[in-house]
This record gives structure tokens, sequence and C-alpha cells, in this order.
């Protein structure tokens, strides 16, 4: 990706609440073969899984290892893992892609990423150099499928309240349990398992599908993703060697959470990819439906659903692949950073600081891609009308497969309360100057007039844009969003941690913010190119859906946090903060639907 993208100030993430960079990491950055990887990638996807699909619900698991395997061969599971462990070593931005172009069909998505992510990168990211030597060659070449087996029945998203024991027995150990809702558990020949030695303990274990002791429960009868493999992995004494403790004894949280964010991250990719499968489903079925004597397509509330998806897949695209680009420009400072770097191997020490520094925009992008597949699916049902609530069209089928993903890499309320959470300890810890932000922003507000606008500097246009209007907007939010959280902070103070709805609120504004951010720069950005008008009409359209969502759930927290005077002072500032020119939301919706019907698609290509 481009090398003049955003660069990490601080060494932490959150800084789109300190500062509007001038440019961020687009998928218009990406080089000649990463747009290879992700066609042939989308290739595989649409000519060899989507064809299996209605096999493949039966289930058909031996059919998915073939896919799988299908998949091995072309090398699509092998980016992350170095070439000396037998895989190509394409980094981040590669793996990324992949995990977006491949996502057409939920139940291939969903093995495939249990497989290579999640599945793989524990290994890579804390194995031993005999541990990397023996596992990943067999996982890069889908010789041996990879699962996590973390959540137990008891323990989702507080995992570390997880019942499963580990006792040593001379140079091996014994582990008890049972791990629930385990990806790929029928094909899996390898599992990163999660127990207690010695009761508190909390420590990760490489565990070998035919070790004794080790067995699978029968698989789950799910709502969707009915071809994937979900089953409970029992652990009945069962012997681990001791070489096979992953990363280090009592550290393994270290190994969950790390994992956690890039599960995140790539979960926020792959759907990017069902919402772009979605939304073309939509498009071309909109122009065959007639009623009325017209296709449906011509009707101002459907062309509003298309455009809805169109533009909310724009800004997801953009905040994902804008986070990746921060996090490869930190590992391009070879900065060091917190939390478990030290456990990995030397090739890959510094990935772990880097995730861990973004990773509450990890979380975010968790939240925002799920729900906007949500949104995405839903639309196409409504859309399909009675059709779409027939099982065998893809509209119902991705409508079940997409509701999970709001409670994969744990629930989106707990990604919520982890997203503020961790600014706000940073900003305590002086790693965000988030304190310094706030007073700023509060004392700029006190030297203004009543009613005056956004300062010069604020209100400047983008670079080669046409998006003056919305820069000040983008720095008028930033300036509220700091403002709101300084009056949490006053009111509450160390309570506020108690106080979920008030950080799940700070949380969404935080997320709309970085939405509305990565879209504006993004259509800034190619005003040069040749879809430059479709840019321009879908970060317009994206930057009005966080908007206005923005808005909203300021003006309930500025009523939670304020009264009397302060809340006069308060919402005078968020009116005034926010100001923008009304704008003709419909005749901006029929132009983004027109471009999505011309193409048939997603109308931006790369």
């Amino acid at each position: 990706m481009a090398s003049n993208a955003e660069t990490p100030k601080s060494g932490f993430g959150g800084e789109f609440l300190l500062r509007l960079p001038e440019r961020i990491a687009t998928p218009e950055d990406f080089n000649e073969q990463q747009r290879m990887i992700g066609a042939t990638a989308e290739r595989f996807a649409r000519e060899e899984v989507e064809p299996a699909a209605e096999e493949l619900e039966k289930p058909d698991l031996e059919r998915m290892r073939s896919l799988l395997r299908k998949a091995a061969e072309l090398g699509l599971c092998a980016a992350d893992v170095p070439e000396e462990y037998g895989g190509l070593g394409l980094g981040l931005a590669s793996s990324t892609i992949i995990a977006d172009r491949i996502a057409r069909y939920g139940s291939f998505s969903v093995s495939f990423s249990g497989h290579t992510g999640i599945g793989t990168l524990p290994v890579l990211y804390f194995g031993t150099e005999e541990q990397k030597r023996r596992y990943l060659p067999r996982l890069a070449s889908g010789e041996w499928i990879g699962a996590y087996a973390l959540s137990e029945s008891g323990s989702g998203s507080d995992a570390l309240a997880a019942r499963a024991r580990a006792e040593r027995a001379g140079h091996a150990y014994l582990l008890n349990g049972e791990k629930m809702w385990t990806t790929n558990a029928a094909l899996a020949g390898l599992f990163t398992v999660f127990a207690k030695l010695e009761g508190e303990r909390f420590t990760a274990f490489l565990v070998e599908r035919d070790f004794p002791g080790v067995t699978l429960g029968a698989e789950e009868e799910k709502m969707g993703l009915k071809g994937s493999s979900t089953r409970p992995l029992l652990l009945n004494q069962a012997r681990v060697p001791e070489a096979n403790v992953l990363g280090e004894i009592g550290r393994g949280h270290v190994v969950a959470f790390n994992i956690l964010n890039i599960g995140r991250l790539k979960l926020a990719a792959a759907c990017l990819g069902g919402a772009r499968t979605t939304l073309a489903d939509a498009a071309g079925y909109a122009v065959q439906r007639r009623a009325f004597g017209h296709a449906i397509a011509e009707f101002g509330l459907v062309q509003q659903m298309l455009a809805a998806m169109a533009a909310d897949l724009y800004a997801c695209e953009a905040a994902v692949y804008r986070t990746v680009g921060l996090i490869e420009a930190r590992l391009a400072t070879g900065e060091g950073g917190p939390a478990g770097g030290a456990l990995a191997g030397e090739a890959n020490r510094a990935v772990l600081p880097a995730l861990e520094a973004y990773a509450a925009e990890c979380s975010l992008l968790k939240v925002a891609g799920s729900e906007m597949l949500d949104r995405a699916v839903d639309a196409n049902v409504q859309l399909h009308g009675g059709y779409g609530y027939v099982k065998g069209y893809a509209a119902e089928r991705a409508f079940r497969d997409a509701r999970v993903n709001r409670i994969f890499e744990g629930t989106n309320e707990i990604n919520r309360l982890l997203i503020s959470g961790l600014m706000l300890r940073r900003a305590q810890k002086g790693e965000l100057a988030l304190l310094a932000a706030a007073q700023a922003a509060q004392q700029q507000l006190l030297s203004r007039r009543p009613g005056a606008g956004m300062d010069a500097q604020a209100a400047a246009g983008m670079s080669g844009s046409d998006f003056p209007p919305a820069r000040a907007w983008l720095e008028g939010a930033r300036s509220l969003w700091l403002l709101l959280a300084g009056g949490a902070w006053q009111k509450y103070r160390q309570a506020l941690a108690e106080q979920q709805p008030v950080l799940a609120a700070l949380s969404d504004l935080m997320l709309e913010l970085y939405l509305a951010q990565s879209a504006g720069l993004r259509a800034a950005q190619a005003s040069a190119l040749p879809q430059a008008e479709t840019h321009a009409l879908l970060g317009q359209a994206a930057l009005e859906r966080a908007a206005a969502r923005f808005e909203s759930t300021a003006k309930r927290l500025a009523a939670a946090i304020a009264e009397g005077d302060n809340w006069r002072v308060l919402n005078s500032a968020r009116r005034r903060l926010l100001a923008r020119d009304p704008l003709d939301g419909f005749t901006l919706d029929a132009q983004v639907a027109s471009a999505v019907l011309a193409s048939g698609r997603y109308p931006i290509a790369w």
C-alpha cells in the first residue's frame, strides 16, 4: 500500500480523535501483486465455492475440506506465513484482501478465516521455532486445518472465566473440560486450546486432534452457516506434551486477546466481501423483477436501499484498509509497543504490538462491518419480497449467515465497551493526548462568539477535492466528541467505567467519526482517478449517513451527561460544531443507485 499514507505519531491508535490526517491508505493504493491476489481469491470463490454452496449446506464437510485444500494450492492459505515455514510471507494487506475477496459464501468464508486467521496465527505469532516448523507448513498447505478453542458454555466474552483445567503429569499436561462453538472442529488437525493450570494460570496449548483424550461432540444445529463445522471440543485427561505450551504459562490471555484483535480486523474484511456480493444480488434482482409495469429498480425507495448499501460499504471499505495501512506503517517504523511482543519469535515480534496499538480500531471495525452487513442483507430480503424469505434463495441464506457476526470475536456490546475503555485508559496513562485535546476544544469553544463558524484552518478544503464543508463537519464532530468525553469524565470520574450506556455512546460516536473521516478522505484522494465522480457520490452519501447517526447519538449523550446551564452550553456547542448546509439526499441516493445499477454491482473496482 502507499508509503505516503497516514503515519502514526504517538505509536498508538486513536489519533483520529486528535487530528484529521492529510492522507490515508485506501484500496486505490494497492500494488499490482495485491490486485492479482484479490482477483485470484474472488475468482476461486465465484467459480469453485459458490457453485458448491447448495451441496455444502447439507452439510458436506468433506467437500469443505477439499475446497480449503484447493484454496491452499493457490497460496490463499499461506499469505501470512513466512517462506521459511512453507508460506508466501505476503503481509497483512494481502491477507486482508484475501479475507475480503474470498467471502462470497458465508460458510466457506468462516471456515477459511477460522483456519488461516485464528487457527494459524497463534502458532505464527507465539510459537517456538520447533512449533512453527512442525505446524506452519501443514497449515499453510492445507494438509491440516486449524481451529481456535476459547469459548465455553459459561465463558463466552468473559474468556478468563474459563473452567477448563490443566494439570502437570511428568513431561506433559492433562487437560479436562469442554470448549463450545469451535469453528472447523470436525475438520481440524490442530486446536489452540485455553485452560487454567493449577486453577488460575490461564495458558494456551497446541492440541492435536489425535492426542489421547481428545474427542468431539455433535454438530451444532445453527441458524446459519450450515455448511461450516461447529462442534464442542471435549477434553478428558487429554495428554498434551509440555513442548506444546503456546507462549508462556499463565500468559494465555496475551495469546487470546492479540489473536482476537486480528480476528476482528479480518472479520470486518470478510463482511466487506459479503456486502459486495449482497449488493450485486440486490442490483441484479431489482433490474429483473417487474411490478406495475416497471422494473423495481426504477422505484425511488428501492434506489434508496441500493444507495444505502453502497454508501455504507464504501465507508467500511475505506476504514478497514485505512487501518491496515496504519498497522503496516507502524510496522515499518520498527517501534516497540506494549503487550506480548516478547513472546513471539524474532521474525514476527513487531506484529503483536502493532496489532495491540490498534486494538480499539480493530474492535470498531468489527462492530461497523458486522452491522453494515446486517443492514445490507436485511435490505436485500426486503427488496426480494416473498422470495427473500424462501429457503434456497441467496438472500435468505445470507441473512441467516450474517447474524452471527455480531456475536463472533466478542459480542458487539463487549466491543463497544472495549473501544471507549481502551481510549480512556490510554488517555489516563498519557499514551494518547485526549485530555490536552479536550481542554483545547473547550477553550476554543469558550473563545468563540455565539453562532461563530469553524476557524479558517478547520474550514479549509481537502487537498484536490470539492469537500470543504465535509472537512468543517469532520473537525466539528471531532471537537464535539472531545467535549462529550470530557463532560462524561467530569460527571462520573472513576465511576465512568461502570456507565455502560455512556461508554457505548462514546464508542458509537468514534465509530461514525472514523467511518466519515475515512469515506471523505478516500473520496478526496480519488479526485484525479477515472472513477472520481463515483467516489465523490459514494463519499458524500457515506458522510451523510454517518453524520446523521453521529448527530443523533451526540444529542442523546449530551442530554445524559449535562443538565441546567451545562446542558445549554453543550447543546449550543453541538448545534454549532455540527452545523452544515442541507443536502438533497433523495437526488444523491438516486445518483448512487444509478451508478450501482449501471455496473450491476458495487460500482468501485479495484
